[in-house]
């Protein structure tokens, strides 16, 4: 177990029921979907935060420093049920105890050869200078890390790393991660909202009025005035609907509200594909599995790394190994056929006390949704949408500001850049911490200089809006109308067959006529539900809404790239071409339709070169 500590006591129980220092012992959540005050309609907040997962609650306390600023979570689920729970690996930062060698630049480097060098470089250094404080700064708020026997931090290395540099606790660090800010911010008395699905931003000509939600407990439209609105509503993985590890929350609600008040959606096309999903339903099994020592093997049990990545091999980065494994499926060496074909991760060489110690949730997984004990035999797995690089353009990343004032993003669904092409893994929890500080002092520091602008009567207007929209799609005929799971099942077979792990300039225009046919359906789709309780007809409905806006922008974003890069590989052009597309993409959404910007990758002292592992 080599000079780890064992930390099964009172922490391993709570994170198994679902609890990491569970704040019932020491303060109380009453459970209430929406704060009287905000059903009454006399709260304007200062920051109201939409999201409730690592990023939107780091930003949380950081707003909420001043006990006299009125700030507010708001989320779809309920706190930490969100995307950030799934992470397992870590969370990456220099710290210089597990490894004295390892320095701020080594990890500002790994990060931006990781991303193939469309990283913006003097975000990446803001992110890696911070990123180390930010384990100190959890471990001060109680964050259960694995530790050695000295007591400091054990941390793991990951793919494309030169050191072992993440963080972490067991495979559930991100599950960790949320139940203790969620513990925080109960402590410093910040308002959640839960259970509200946002459907816009409200501006009431050029200035921001609020966000208008629908209370999924009684189908009611609310209008919520703030002085500034945080997006902090995780990624879009759920555009590749059954071939993604991300829960059925990532349908990209922020970005596509952002877009639609002039917030362009950045590097769209850059989607990661994590390697190592599950075969049968793209369940991810975490890098920490190769971190431990698992392994890839074919049909024919040859470790097939060995010839794409021969120094790294199953450590390479996640675009490389990804391709690796889909080229081997496609050449005939892997196991099965269609969506569920696959190739095998070994484990069987590991202890089997390793196993349940560092990875109980692998172990689990494996057991519960693939039938295989991994200590005994391998398991069956193929690439996996897993993380978006792209997201809602941050103008400012020393304050998380757009360039809409007053509304701020951080997290997946945010693009800083600081992932580029290819986000490393650790890095997204470390990223969310990072930026999700930054976001939520630059919110409040604008709420406190700005009074409120909007207009009560504006969202009122809107709400009467979406509440005619209710009526007159749950009200519509089945016959001759398309269902909401139809067009979703269209658009995921489009998406993953012409927009997926390889791309071509043929199939991405065929993929563009398919999304715009889907999107005449949906204007007419049949959704049947007319009900005000927990309606989730209506739910998936405006997700699918979302996710066929974000579909669109992937492909758009992916047919003017004409190069390969990281998480973009096209096989009509499968070289990397720095002079034409050292850039980055900017998706535009108006009434007219899509277009696309291109912006200048920042590169401070990091020159491109060719990624070799």
């Amino acid at each position: 177990m080599s000079n780890e500590i064992s930390r099964r006591t009172f922490i391993k129980g709570a994170a198994a029921a679902g609890v990491v220092l569970s704040a019932s012992g020491c303060f109380s959540w009453n459970g209430r979907n929406i704060p009287e005050k905000v059903r009454r309609g006399d709260v304007t907040y200062d920051v109201l935060i939409i999201g409730s997962g690592g990023a939107g609650m780091r930003a949380a306390l950081a707003a909420a420093g001043n006990k006299d600023r009125k700030v507010a979570v708001m989320t779809k689920l309920v706190p930490t049920r969100s995307a950030s729970t799934m992470a397992q690996g870590g969370m990456n930062g220099v710290t210089g105890l597990t490894d004295p060698t390892d320095s701020i630049e080594s990890h500002a480097f790994d990060t931006i050869k990781g991303g193939d060098y469309l990283c913006d470089q003097d975000a990446v250094e803001y992110f890696a200078e911070r990123a180390g404080k930010n384990i100190f700064e959890m471990d001060y708020m109680g964050y259960p890390y694995n530790r050695q026997e000295d007591g400091h931090f054990h941390s793991r290395k990951m793919g494309g790393h030169s050191h072992p540099r993440a963080a972490y606790f067991e495979d559930r660090a991100g599950h960790a991660m949320v139940h203790t800010l969620f513990e925080q911010c109960l402590d410093k008395g910040i308002d959640f909202i839960s259970e509200c699905q946002m459907l816009e931003i409200s501006m009431a000509g050029d200035k921001l009025a609020g966000v208008i939600a629908m209370d999924m407990r009684t189908g009611n439209f609310i209008g919520i005035p703030a002085k500034t609105v945080l997006i902090a509503t995780g990624g879009y993985g759920r555009a590749y609907w059954v071939r993604t590890s991300n829960p059925y929350s990532s349908t990209g609600d922020g970005i596509v509200a952002g877009m639609k008040v002039g917030i362009p959606f950045k590097d769209p096309e850059m989607v990661q594909f994590h390697p190592t999903g599950l075969s049968v339903n793209g369940v991810l099994l975490s890098e920490s599995s190769r971190s431990e020592g698992a392994i890839l093997l074919n049909k024919n049990r040859e470790r097939f790394m060995e010839k794409y990545a021969p120094e790294k091999k199953e450590l390479a980065t996640r675009d490389i190994v990804a391709r690796s494994i889909a080229t081997e499926i496609e050449e005939g060496r892997g196991v099965g056929e269609g969506l569920t074909a696959g190739v095998y991760l070994d484990f069987t060489h590991i202890p089997a006390e390793r196993i349940h110690e560092r990875l109980g949730q692998v172990y689990d997984l494996s057991k519960r949704f693939a039938g295989v004990d991994i200590t005994k035999e391998p398991v069956l797995i193929s690439p996996t949408c897993h993380y978006s690089m792209g997201g809602l353009e941050m103008a400012d990343f020393h304050t998380g500001e757009t360039r809409v004032p007053g509304i701020y993003t951080a997290g997946e669904c945010s693009c800083v850049s600081v992932h580029g092409a290819n986000r490393l893994g650790a890095n997204s929890l470390s990223e969310v911490l990072v930026f999700g500080h930054t976001a939520g002092d630059g919110a409040a520091a604008y709420a406190k200089g700005h009074p409120y602008e909007g207009s009560q009567d504006q969202l009122a207007k809107d709400c009467a809006k979406w509440k005619d929209h209710f009526d007159e799609v749950t009200t519509r005929p089945h016959e001759g109308n398309r269902t909401v799971p139809e067009i979703r099942d269209a658009m995921v077979q489009t998406m993953w067959f012409k927009a997926g792990v390889f791309r071509n300039g043929p199939q991405l225009e065929e993929a563009a006529k398919e999304l715009a046919k889907h999107e005449e359906d949906y204007k007419r789709c049949y959704v049947g539900d007319p009900s005000h309780v927990y309606n989730t007809a209506f739910e998936q409905y405006v997700e699918l809404g979302n996710l066929l806006q974000i579909s669109h922008a992937i492909v758009q974003g992916a047919i003017a790239r004409k190069e390969s890069r990281g998480g973009h590989t096209r096989r009509d052009f499968p070289k990397r071409d720095d002079a034409n597309f050292l850039k980055h993409t900017l998706i535009f959404k108006d009434e007219t339709g899509y277009r696309a910007e291109y912006k200048d990758v920042v590169i401070t002292k990091y020159p491109p070169k060719e990624r070799k592992y």
